[in-house]
C-alpha cells in the first residue's frame, strides 16, 4: 500500500531509446511514487509521433534490459507508441499511468504533433489510460523537440525529474475516469533558477525551427541527393504559449485535447460535399 492506497503502477517510456539518461532519471523519480515498469525503444525514435510502424515488416521483439534502481525493464524494437500499445495488451502487466521522457529538447508548438514523447501519451489515452509527457529545453541548442548528444553533457535532468515527480504525485491522488494527456516542458535550468509554472496553450512555432532545406547531390550516385537542412535563429514567443513560457524560464503545463470534427464554414467545403451528393446519389 502507498500513501494514496494501493500503489499505482506506472509505465515509463521515451522516444530517445533505452540508454537515454533522461529515461533512467525519470524512471527512478517515478519509483518513489509507484511501481515502475520501463518499456522503451531499443534505439532513438524521435519524431515518430504516435506511429506504430509497419508491424508485419519490423516483426517487433522485446528484450530484457537494465536500469539501476528499476526491477522490470524492457527494450522494444519499435517506437514509443508501440511500447505503450504492447502495455495496453498486458504484455508488461496492467498499468495505471504512462509517463514519457525526459525528452532532451522542449516539445512545444508544432513539435507537439511530431513528438514521440507526446505520441506515447496520446496512444495511452486512446487505450483508456492517462499520460504525462515530460520534456526539458536544452539551453545551448535544441530544435523541433530534439537536441544533439554533445549538447547534453551538463543537462540538469534532476530538475525535470523533480518537477515531473511533483505533478505525477498529485495526479495519482485522483486519476480521472476519462483519461487525459498532460504535456510538461521544463526549462533546462537548476530548480532554483525556474521562475514558476504557467498553464499554457500549444503555440504555432517551437523556439527554434528548421529554416531552409536544399538538395545536395550524392557523389557517385546519379539522381540521388541528400537533404541539407539549416536551422534558424531563436524566435521570441509569447509567454502564454508553451514555447514562450519555457523560453522565459517557466515550467509549461499544457493539457492536450483530442482531435475533434468541426464545421468548415467556407465555400469550397460546401462545393466538395455537393459533389459527393451528385456522385453518391
Amino acid at each position: 500500500m502507498g500513501r494514496y492506497g494501493p500503489r499505482v503502477r506506472i509505465l515509463v517510456t521515451n522516444d530517445d531509446g533505452i540508454d537515454s539518461i533522461g529515461l533512467h532519471v525519470l524512471a527512478r523519480a517515478m519509483a518513489t511514487i509507484g511501481d515502475v515498469v520501463v518499456a522503451a525503444p531499443d534505439k532513438e525514435y524521435s519524431g515518430y509521433g504516435a506511429a506504430f510502424g509497419p508491424l508485419h515488416l519490423i516483426q517487433p521483439e522485446v528484450h530484457r534490459a537494465r536500469i539501476d534502481g528499476i526491477d522490470e525493464v524492457w527494450s522494444v524494437t519499435g517506437p514509443p507508441a508501440l511500447c505503450v500499445m504492447f502495455g495496453r495488451l498486458d504484455l508488461f502487466g496492467h498499468y495505471d499511468l504512462v509517463v514519457a521522457g525526459i525528452n532532451p529538447g522542449a516539445n512545444v508548438g508544432r513539435s507537439v504533433y511530431h513528438s514521440g514523447t507526446v505520441g506515447a501519451c496520446l496512444t495511452a489515452r486512446n487505450g483508456g489510460v492517462s499520460g504525462v509527457a515530460v520534456s526539458q529545453s536544452v539551453e545551448s541548442f535544441g530544435v523541433e523537440g530534439q537536441a544533439w548528444e554533445e549538447t547534453l553533457a551538463d543537462q540538469p535532468w534532476h530538475s525535470a525529474a523533480t518537477v515531473a515527480a511533483a505533478v505525477v504525485e498529485g495526479l495519482v491522488t485522483g486519476l480521472p475516469e476519462s483519461p487525459v494527456v498532460l504535456n510538461i516542458n521544463v526549462p533546462g535550468r537548476e530548480l532554483a533558477g525556474i521562475r514558476g509554472w504557467k498553464r499554457t496553450e500549444v503555440g504555432i512555432e517551437p523556439p527554434r525551427s528548421m529554416a531552409t532545406a536544399h538538395l545536395e547531390p550524392r557523389p557517385g550516385h546519379t539522381d540521388a541527393f541528400r537533404v541539407k537542412m539549416d536551422w534558424g535563429e531563436a524566435i521570441e514567443l509569447p509567454e502564454h504559449t508553451d514555447g514562450g513560457a519555457v523560453m522565459a524560464g517557466w515550467v509549461s503545463v499544457g493539457w492536450l485535447g483530442r482531435l475533434e470534427s468541426t464545421e468548415p464554414g467556407f465555400g469550397g467545403a460546401s462545393e466538395a460535399e455537393s459533389r459527393l451528393d451528385k456522385l453518391l446519389h
